[in-house]
């Protein structure tokens, strides 16, 4: 084995890091928005975006758009200044 065969190894280890990397952060991406928006379903978020990935992904959107409907943490529309 020669310099370029090492160096094909860490190329490649390089690029699986970053693939793990990304996969994860978009796995965890989801519930993070859930979480931080108080959405009152943010741990059923979480598992659904990291059950997704199972799926290739293909339901992952839904879980983002889902993440996304729910409270932000403001105060509700109900409870703000009475009506005149």
């Amino acid at each position: 084995m020669d310099a370029f065969d090492y160096f094909a190894f860490v190329v490649l280890a390089v690029l699986l890091a970053t693939g793990v990397t990304i996969i994860v952060l978009l796995g965890s991406l989801p519930g993070a928005v859930a979480k931080s928006r108080n959405h009152p379903n943010a741990s059923a978020i979480n598992v659904a975006s990291w059950i997704s990935l199972v799926t290739l992904g293909a339901l992952w959107p839904l879980a983002l758009v889902w993440a996304y409907s729910g409270p932000t943490g403001g105060v509700p529309a109900s409870e703000g200044r009475p009506a005149q």
